[in-house]
């Protein structure tokens, strides 16, 4: 056991008092003090913290016994198990290493497939932590190296990936860009691909996807990932190799099933789309798409028509089941100026697509609460006209 972890902290009867304490006052508990001695209150409630935020973004994790979870920061910057998960659908045969590998959700998710993963991480206590929790998942082909990762790198042998994921948080400070978050990807490029065959990076999901092409140069793959139409990560996959077309792939993950639409920019560019009326089901977008920028591609794919060129809402006759994203049975479509004058409707869940006010602003001058079965969509149609669609969603 590492001089980092506390062995007592595994004792079974502390084991169990922590699951027994998952729905306790932190607050109060910490104020009785521990119960046991050799280890701290605080040691006991940075496990029931650490436990409970993983019940829903690592359940497996949260399942297994002996697990030590990190202080609450570096579990909010790690992976969830269902992105790690698809990351490591991205892998080809042989080893990866992982330059930021934080508390390891990633690298434990690529230890499945691949021969041989190296965690690197300059925090050795989290780095003693990641390795006793891959001896609980019985992961035996993982390398801890303790240290800068650059300077491994520049010494080290030739990997087939290398993995990435930037700390955006620079001297307390939140960042995105990629010559900004630390270590600097953009600085450290060539280094990257001369040291392997595939660089993967993982980037914030408000980063330009378009900018970050241009700045890496040779990018093959992005993916866009979200959870239950929550954008959660950005995807770069960049080789040494010359790139005539960057491949997008729209990753949209739930526990219940996992969806990836691949798109093609050139494709999106030369298609013509013309607006259509309103018909009788409405489609919102899952965010993966809408961030990549794919909306006349959704047109010929799915058989919708756009209500306008920059509303980005969608329409059709037939119920189309397999559109990515939110699909609503209309009820009723009037003019912005009639709704003005009839305001009807007290209770409903409020979106603007290509309109002037926001939701707030629509709520609270329209004295409309928030919630219940009504959706209403303020938006533009294809005469240029405000318009007001009532909608019920279909799960």
């Amino acid at each position: 056991m590492s001089n980092f972890i506390n062995p007592k902290i595994l004792d079974p009867k502390v084991q169990a008092f922590i699951s027994q304490n998952l729905k306790s006052d932190l607050q109060k508990l910490i104020l009785k003090g521990s119960p046991f001695e050799g280890v701290t209150v605080q040691e006991i409630a940075t496990q029931i913290s650490g436990k409970n935020k993983s019940e829903k973004k690592l359940p497996t994790w949260f399942k297994i016994e002996g697990i030590i979870f990190p202080p609450q920061l570096n579990l909010e910057q790690s992976s969830s198990e269902i992105t790690a998960y698809y990351k490591k659908s991205l892998l080809k045969k042989g080893d990866l290493i992982d330059l930021t590998g934080g508390f390891g959700v990633d690298v434990m998710a690529f230890a499945e497939d691949l021969e041989q993963v190296y965690h690197c991480e300059i925090n050795e206590s989290l780095s003693a932590i990641v390795a006793h929790n891959a001896k609980v998942f019985q992961k035996n082909n993982i390398q801890f190296i303790i240290g800068e990762s650059q300077k491994y790198l520049e010494k080290s042998k030739r990997f087939t990936h290398i993995f990435i994921d930037p700390s955006r948080r620079v001297n307390t400070s939140k960042v995105f860009l990629l010559k900004d978050c630390e270590p600097n990807i953009l600085d450290n490029l060539a280094l990257y691909l001369n040291n392997c065959d595939r660089l993967i990076i993982k980037a914030a999901p408000m980063l330009d996807i378009s900018s970050a092409i241009a700045d890496l140069k040779k990018v093959t793959e992005v993916h866009i990932i979200s959870v239950n139409n929550e954008c959660k990560e950005l995807l770069f996959v960049v080789e040494n190799k010359p790139v005539t077309e960057s491949k997008f792939f729209c990753a949209l993950l739930s526990k219940e099933h996992q969806q990836v639409y691949p798109f093609s920019y050139q494709t999106e560019k030369a298609l013509e789309i013309k607006a259509k009326p309103i018909l009788n089901y409405l489609y919102e977008p899952d965010v993966a798409i809408l961030k990549a920028g794919f909306f006349k591609s959704l047109v010929p794919e799915f058989k919708v028509y756009k209500i306008h060129q920059h509303s980005h809402l969608y329409t059709s006759i037939e119920l189309v089941s397999s559109f990515p994203g939110k699909s609503f049975h209309i009820v009723n479509t009037i003019l912005f100026n009639n709704f003005v004058k009839q305001n009807k409707v007290k209770k409903a869940n409020v979106v603007t697509r290509n309109f002037d006010l926001k939701p707030d602003e629509i709520k609270k001058k329209f004295k409309i609460k928030d919630g219940g079965e009504t959706y209403l969509f303020f938006t533009t149609d294809y005469k240029n006209q405000k318009i007001v669609i009532e909608a019920n969603r279909i799960n």
